[in-house]
């Protein structure tokens, strides 16, 4: 299978931070969403995330996985899934630090907001990515807009782990350029 055909997108970040609402505004278009947080029960969420990532990819269907994966370990798990099935990586990280990821869980609701402890919790645990985890494009996202108009800064990390790299177009932005030239919008 052609790599650019279908891609694996790994949204990575702390509770809060903004990645459902990326995935949203970005991604949804083009991608299929797996969110440990959307599965039911109590068994084990982390196997069941492989199934449905191993499940989309191996049908040729670009995902992205919307979690907190915090470790390179926990990321490599996904890395692999994507290298078996022939996927393009490519890794968001909603970089925002801990009292903004407070303020937004404050405006969540049930079962979305998550203790304070989580996040704090969270951000003990996270290694920031690098590229040399195996992602074929690696950015760095900022939450610039407001709840009702959300908005995103992306800078590509290149392998230095800082810095803008070549900005590699990812299928969900290509998509949104053709999407949006075809409506007579140019912004």
């Amino acid at each position: 299978m052609d790599p650019d055909a279908f891609e694996l997108a790994i949204l990575m970040g702390l509770p809060g931070a903004g990645k459902s609402t990326f995935y949203a505004t970005r991604l949804a278009a083009t991608h299929g969403h797996v969110s440990m947080d959307a599965l039911a029960g109590r068994g084990d969420k982390r196997r069941r995330q492989r199934e449905l990532v191993a499940r989309a990819l191996a049908s040729g269907r670009s995902v992205a996985v919307d979690n907190v994966d915090a470790t390179v370990a926990e990321r490599a798990e996904l890395v692999a899934l994507a290298a078996t099935a022939g996927a393009r990586v490519v890794g968001y990280w909603l970089d925002a630090p801990p009292r903004a990821c407070l303020g937004r869980n404050r405006l969540r609701d049930g079962k979305a907001r998550v203790p304070p402890a989580a996040i704090f919790t969270a951000a003990k645990r996270f290694e920031p990515p690098t590229v040399g985890e195996g992602f074929a494009a690696l950015f760095r996202v900022r939450a610039v807009g407001t709840g009702g108009a959300p908005a995103f800064e992306l800078e590509a990390i290149g392998a230095d782990g800082g810095g803008a790299a070549a900005q590699t177009e990812t299928r969900a932005e290509k998509a949104a350029k053709r999407a949006s030239k075809l409506s007579g919008c140019d912004g």
